[in-house]
């Protein structure tokens, strides 16, 4: 049975050889898989080898040489879990829009820089937020330091990629606006440069913000170019913070500052700032007084301009003051050593005002003195009348005879608390 089964199967592959195709020194893909079942033993498994990914490559590459920290160096630490836990519960994390948060800058950009805020990614501060004064031609490192702490209050809620908008300029604009409330409260005379001029008037910084400074309220000076970039002193007219409106005066805070020391008598050194048909308006130490044409000289005055010229230095006697509206009047006339002097030589009455000033003020004191005197005597013989009407109503009783008193009014007060009650 064996036999006849061995030969039958030779027979079946001498068959399927004798109709294979003819061998030209290659194997056929039926060959070798009948060669591979038959003869070769089966093959073990391939290993698949996992190729690293590229983060693993860049981790290999720049992590460094890692420390292997040992339980006794865990040991060693004053800082442990339980104080990071404690520490992470007693954080506040406030990134909410229009809170105030510390940070630093980390880096600049072309319009603005990234700013260290704490929060999971850096925050954004434009340039037109960094400062509330932009000098002209400013960029942004002129206005920030990079690592030096500043305040920043959050303008915007987180974006797609957890980036937030931050500002310095809004946390300086409440402050500024409260440090101006409070120097309006005290009315505090402060100083401030003119950056532009318009039609009305001139634009001052005042801390920070723009206020309108009228014509009408410069003091000796008029809103022309020649301002811009000075330094004036100013007082506040107008504070509205709702709508964002200062309006301040120059003349104010001159005259208040000016005017403090001056008195009627004073002798003044100015120019001629203009001249109207009514006299010539002098400028005094950033004030403007009036140079009245009756005060100019004794003698009468045909034609002004024979007397004054526009630029001309004078010397005047101040006559007269308005101190809360900041005028005052002036006179050349008292300095005149003779009526006329002004129309003749007017250098002379400047020349000699000193002088001039003290006769007049010693003319003055003499007069003050006699009307002094004048109004004392009168007072004494109204007295003296008092004192007889007096002792005729008591019915001839005399002083001396410890009768009635000789004040007519001694009862005075008597009488009217026996009214009264």
């Amino acid at each position: 049975m064996k036999l006849s089964t061995t030969i039958a199967f030779a027979a079946f592959i001498a068959t399927a050889q004798a109709f294979a195709p003819v061998s030209t020194g290659t194997t056929s893909r039926t060959q070798l898989k009948s060669s591979a079942v038959l003869e070769a033993p089966v093959e073990e498994e391939k290993v698949v080898k996992i190729q690293p990914t590229r983060f693993d490559r860049f981790k290999k590459s720049y992590m460094g040489v890692q420390k292997v920290v040992s339980e006794d160096d865990i040991e060693a630490l004053s800082f442990s879990y339980d104080d990071f836990q404690d520490a992470v519960s007693n954080t506040e994390y406030s990134f909410e829009r229009d809170s105030i948060v510390k940070g630093s800058c980390i880096e600049y950009q072309p319009k603005g820089a990234f700013v260290d805020i704490g929060a999971k990614a850096s925050a954004y501060l434009p340039e037109a937020e960094a400062a509330l004064i932009q000098p002209s031609g400013s960029e942004i490192n002129d206005l920030v330091a990079l690592n030096e702490e500043f305040d920043f209050q959050i303008i915007s809620e987180e974006d797609e990629n957890g980036q937030l908008l931050v500002s310095i300029r809004r946390i300086q604009y409440r402050s500024a606006w409260d440090t101006i409330l409070q120097m309006q409260s005290d009315d505090a005379i402060l100083d401030a440069e003119v950056v532009s001029v318009n039609r009305g008037g001139a634009i001052c910084l005042v801390e920070g913000l723009r206020a309108f400074l009228p014509g009408s309220h410069l003091a000796g000076k008029m809103a022309t170019d020649d301002i811009i970039g000075q330094i004036l002193p100013l007082k506040f007219l107008e504070v509205n913070q709702e709508n964002n409106k200062l309006v301040v005066s120059n003349r104010k805070a001159v005259v208040e500052t000016q005017m403090a020391n001056l008195s009627r008598g004073d002798l003044v050194e100015g120019s001629v700032q203009a001249l109207k048909p009514y006299g010539a308006f002098i400028e005094v130490g950033g004030m403007s007084g009036l140079l009245h044409i009756s005060q100019i000289s004794y003698d009468r005055i045909e034609d002004l301009e024979q007397v004054l010229q526009p630029g001309m230095p004078v010397k005047c006697m101040i006559i007269d003051h308005d101190k809360v509206n900041g005028r005052i009047a002036l006179s050349t006339k008292t300095l005149e050593p003779n009526p006329g002097d002004m129309l003749r030589d007017s250098q002379k009455v400047f020349d000699m005002a000193e002088e001039s000033a003290e006769k007049y003020h010693t003319k003055m004191e003499e007069e003050r003195k006699a009307r002094e005197s004048a109004a004392r005597d009168i007072v004494l013989g109204l007295g003296d009348s008092l004192d007889g009407l007096g002792y005729d109503l008591d019915g001839g009783d005399s002083p001396s005879s410890g009768g009635a008193s000789s004040d007519p009014l001694a009862d005075v007060s008597d009488s009217l608390d026996s009214l009264l009650s």
